[in-house]
């Protein structure tokens, strides 16, 4: 098969419907001679887009799916009542080995709990996490977990370690990702017993650990891997996602207040487009299920079709370095 990449795409679930999937879709098969995709969804609904937007393709496949799990759906009922949802099809199809990744914008819950309980887990592994990349100084980081689970042991966040090395490695080309935990304060007597026993335990492996980091140094380009539980990570990242809006507000706020301001804003508009360039959010559109026997990528549910090119991009990036197997020969190397 040599690069070629086959990924299961759940076309249904994102806010912005399926055409966003489809633009996505063409984009890619333009981008890489070596992809097929699977759109899972309304059938009829995806013929007519694809037959549109991409015409006569053999690298597309559909697979009909005659439910979709919506936002407001739990984990559960996700799990035991939509058993033919495009999301569960798309992860069944990676679990039947016709796909080698999945690619969803849906219930964030729902699609973990349904990969879990179709893929299962990693030998080694306890739980999942999810994994994304975020803007840095000189380039970006990648942090987990940012929400699978509210709380872990000293245990877990050693191998979210152990994942977020592995993915920062393939995605960014990193041969030694320096891996920090997210504290309260850099010193080796900061931090509750959960954050300073993870830390003895990558210490004692062969990570490229470079010790605890505060959340005002996230994005200070000296860690490439920040590591923490799932309850603090969510509230991190959306505090990112917070703080950004509020910058460009001001922003925009104080170019646009006179005609002076105007003018200056003209003068300045190749650094504006720059900014926004490297702080848009779509550059780094999805996140990783990490943990599970098998590739799950997570796209924003908003996500339109640039960025969700982007979390199609992530899941064959994943597939041609198989970072499945990879985090399972680590974890059985730290375990000698």
């Amino acid at each position: 098969m040599g690069n070629q990449s086959i990924i299961s795409i759940d076309a249904m679930s994102g806010d912005l419907g399926a055409e966003v999937v489809v633009r996505a879709a063409a984009a890619c098969l333009d981008k890489y001679a070596n992809l097929e995709l699977i759109l899972v969804g309304d059938e009829a609904e995806l013929t007519g887009l694809v037959t549109s937007i991409i015409g006569n393709d053999k690298r597309i496949r559909l697979v009909h799916a005659t439910e979709v799990v919506t936002m407001s759906d739990s984990p559960r009922d996700a799990v035991r009542h939509k058993k033919d949802s495009s999301m569960r099809v798309a992860i069944d199809l990676v679990k039947a080995g016709e796909a080698q990744a999945c690619v969803s914008a849906g219930n964030t819950g729902a699609l973990m709990a349904t990969a879990k309980f179709v893929l299962k887990m990693l030998p080694g592994i306890e739980r999942p996490a999810i994994i994304a990349e975020l803007p840095a100084i000189g380039g970006s980081l990648h942090m987990l977990d940012l929400g699978a689970n509210t709380l872990g042991t000293a245990e877990q966040l050693f191998q979210f370690a152990v994942m977020g090395s592995i993915v920062t490695a393939d995605i960014m080309g990193i041969a030694e990702p320096r891996v920090a935990l997210l504290n309260i304060g850099a010193e080796d007597t900061k931090g509750h017993d959960t954050v300073k026993d993870a830390a003895s335990l990558l210490n004692e492996s062969s990570l490229n650990y470079v010790g605890f980091i505060e959340g005002s140094e996230l994005f200070s380009g000296k860690a490439d891997v920040v590591v923490t539980d799932g309850f603090t990570g969510n509230v991190a990242l959306k505090t990112m996602e917070g703080t950004v809006g509020l910058v460009r507000h001001y922003v925009k706020q104080g170019f646009t207040r006179n005609w002076l301001a105007r003018l200056q804003a003209l003068l300045a508009s190749s650094t504006l487009r720059r900014i926004t360039r490297e702080t848009d959010s779509r550059n780094f559109n999805g996140a990783t299920l990490v943990g599970l026997n098998g590739i799950v990528i997570k796209s924003h549910g908003s996500a339109d079709s640039y960025a969700f090119q982007h979390a199609i991009d992530t899941a064959i990036v994943e597939v041609r370095n198989g970072v499945p197997q990879q985090i399972g020969n680590l974890l059985q190397r730290e375990a000698a």
